[in-house]
């Protein structure tokens, strides 16, 4: 087992290698009600009891206000009060959900994520940031509000489709090129995804790890947390214009492409390294770019990130890898070349 200590707005650990139905269990003993959050899929291999849930749907859908006041309408009814607890038990779309519900309800439980996709394993459930989405937008509706505990049990990733685990390596490449060179390096000496499953946990701690240190240097994005959505600005543009279809490791892969290539254009990244990743990509099965998608509906999302500033279109670019920068104030033009040429 591997620990890491998160200091935000408070300190909690993120647990890899455990026993999630051991600790599920513990939680259970801690806190007079529990209610757990998790996705319909799940219902079969989770074998959990029927009144210790609430199911919601799959993916993004559950992502929404509807979904959100059905279960603040059974807290209510359960009448789960400050000494309570939630357990969000997914992918990135339920720890966001869970933690979104958590901090709303009676202004802050106590919550603990237990996420069983790769994705939310090395960015979604750590950080606190927790959300819904809206018609204007994904996860603009949201609060920083951080789990008590992560608690990582890898056994989720057997039963992971390869399309799901690659999905979830997108964050890890990102997390390579943000910050640690260890992790490309690995992945580069690897041909498969049935490789990768082998490295998982160290893939995760690597990732944890930078993670837990930007959110403990800066957790409310002032600026530094900013580099954690390298490639997002465009991905999110990406996979709320295609409402949803892809994964949204599948369309951050596509944006971390549009963001080294924006890279190229105005902080000097070496085109070779932009070449070398977007095979990296390819190799595991991931899109570099999409086509039949309209320039403004996608400049309308980019324009509504949150990163953005007034009118102005901001992303996080690198200079190289693990050097990341500000673009500040890219020019719609710009911007509108580098989708034409990845993506036309």
């Amino acid at each position: 087992m591997v620990e890491i200590q998160v200091s935000s707005d408070r300190e909690y650990r993120i647990s890899i290698g455990v026993d999630w139905r051991a600790e599920c269990e513990s939680i259970r003993s801690r806190y007079p009600k529990v209610l757990i959050i998790a996705p319909a899929e799940l219902k079969g291999l989770l074998d959990l009891a029927e009144e210790s849930v609430f199911y919601v749907p799959d993916g993004e859908s559950q992502k929404d206000i509807a979904i959100v006041s059905q279960i603040w309408e059974e807290l209510g009814r359960r009448q789960l009060g400050r000494a309570d607890a939630i357990v969000g038990v997914g992918g990135g779309a339920t720890t966001d959900l869970a933690g979104f519900v958590a901090a709303t309800w009676l202004r802050g439980v106590d919550w603990f994520a237990i996420p069983t996709t790769l994705a939310a394993m090395v960015d979604a459930s750590i950080g606190g940031k927790t959300g819904i989405n809206t018609s204007a937008g994904k996860n603009l509706v949201g609060a920083f509000y951080s789990p008590n505990h992560v608690i990582i049990d890898t056994v989720f990733l057997d039963s992971l489709s390869d399309r799901d685990y690659a999905a979830g390596l997108a964050e890890v490449i990102k997390t390579g090129l943000i910050a640690d060179a260890t992790i490309l390096n690995r992945l580069e000496g690897l041909n498969t995804i049935s490789e990768v499953r082998g490295y998982s946990a160290e893939l995760i701690e690597k990732s944890a790890r930078v993670k837990a240190d930007v959110v403990s240097r800066d957790f409310k994005e002032g600026k530094l947390r900013e580099i954690l959505n390298f490639g997002h600005t465009f991905g999110h543009a990406v996979e709320k214009s295609m409402n949803f279809e892809f994964r949204h490791g599948e369309a951050v892969s596509i944006g971390l492409v549009y963001a080294l290539v924006l890279s190229e254009e105005l902080a000097g990244f070496n085109a070779d390294q932009t070449s070398k990743i977007v095979a990296l990509l390819r190799k595991f099965g991931l899109p570099i770019a999409v086509t039949g998608l309209s320039w403004p509906d996608l400049l309308q999302l980019m324009l509504g990130d949150k990163k953005t500033r007034g009118s102005q279109l901001r992303f996080i670019g690198l200079e190289d890898i693990a050097r990341p920068v500000w673009l500040e104030g890219v020019a719609i033009e710009q911007a509108k070349s580098v989708y034409e040429r990845i993506c036309l």
